[in-house]
């Protein structure tokens, strides 16, 4: 008997150091697939590839956005109110357009019946 597939959506979570530029480097990726209850964010910063885009851009900075971004979608209680929210909430705050350096781009879906699987293969696929 084969596992049961499920729906999910990811967002590609993109570092933009410039919006007037409307370039990016692709820094995480977020999956939520609610049938699982999963919420989670992998990510990875590139900084020779971030470096070559934007040399004035802080890193740290963007890893610790990503941080912040990973604490919400665990429901960390370090993310405040954002943290204590329903699960398809918190997706819906991580996914909301914003014209910070960290941006999620569209979202996207798929079934599967492994998200976690899924999500590091995205993050391979996608980011690094």
């Amino acid at each position: 008997m084969s596992p049961q597939r499920m729906g999910f959506q990811y967002v590609v979570l993109r570092c933009v150091p410039r919006v007037d530029r409307e370039e990016f480097v692709n820094v995480g990726v977020v999956l939520y697939c609610q049938a699982a209850d999963f919420l989670e964010a992998r990510c990875h910063v590139n900084r020779e590839r971030l470096a070559a885009l934007a040399p004035e851009v802080d890193a740290e900075a963007v890893a610790s956005a990503l941080r912040a971004i990973e604490a919400v979608c665990r429901g960390d209680e370090s993310a405040g109110e954002a943290g204590r929210a329903p699960m398809g909430t918190r997706f819906g705050f991580v996914k909301a357009p914003r014209s910070t350096v960290v941006q999620p781009g569209p979202v996207h879906g798929g079934t599967t019946d492994d998200p976690a699987r899924q999500l590091d293969h995205l993050l391979d696929r996608l980011v690094r």
